[in-house]
C-alpha cells in the first residue's frame, strides 16, 4: 500500500494501515463488550428469578405440610393434594407473570436504542422467559408437595 501511495504523490503521508476488518471490529468494540455484559446480567438475573422462585414456593408448600397430612389423614388422594398446590402455586405463577410481562414490556419500551435487530416487545423473547420461569415454578410446587404426600400422616399431625 505504501509503494502504491508513494509511487502516485511522495508527499502524502501513509499511517496506520489495517485491514478493514480490524477497522470496523475495533469500531464495534465498545457496543459489542456493553452487549456481552448485559447478557450475562440478564442471565444472571434470571438465574437468580428462578432459584427465588424454587426457594419461596418450596418454602410455602413445606410450611403447608401439617394441611397436607390433615387432607391425607381425611381420606385425600395424593393426585388431589398434588393437583391441589399445584393448581395454587401456578395461580400466583399466573399472577407474577402477568405482572412481570408488563413490566418487561415497559422495561423493553426504555431500552429501545440499546437494541439492535430486535423489536423492543420481541414475542420469543417474553415467552421463552416466562415458559421457563413457569416451569422451575412448577418444578418448585411440585417437589416439595410430592416429597410432603409420601409423609406419613401422622407424624405430620405430630408435628405440629
Amino acid at each position: 500500500m505504501r509503494a502504491q501511495v508513494y509511487a502516485l504523490d511522495h508527499d502524502l503521508p501513509v499511517y496506520d494501515i489495517r485491514p478493514m476488518e480490524q477497522v470496523v471490529s475495533n469500531a464495534a468494540g465498545q457496543p459489542r463488550f456493553q452487549t456481552l455484559l448485559l447478557g450475562l446480567f440478564g442471565a444472571a438475573a434470571l438465574l437468580l428469578a428462578a432459584i427465588g422462585i424454587y426457594g419461596v414456593m418450596a418454602y410455602t408448600v413445606t410450611q403447608r405440610t401439617h394441611e397436607i397430612g390433615v387432607r391425607m389423614a381425611l381420606g385425600a388422594r395424593t393426585r388431589d393434594v398434588l393437583r391441589h398446590i399445584l393448581g395454587q402455586g401456578m395461580k400466583l405463577v399466573l399472577i407474577g407473570a402477568t405482572l412481570g410481562l408488563a413490566g418487561a414490556f415497559v422495561a423493553a419500551r426504555a431500552l429501545k436504542s440499546m437494541l439492535f435487530g430486535v423489536s423492543p416487545a420481541d414475542p420469543l423473547t417474553f415467552a421463552a422467559v416466562t415458559v421457563f420461569l413457569a416451569l422451575v415454578a412448577f418444578t418448585a410446587c411440585w417437589i416439595p408437595a410430592r416429597r410432603a404426600t409420601k409423609v406419613d400422616p401422622l407424624a405430620a399431625l405430630r408435628h405440629n
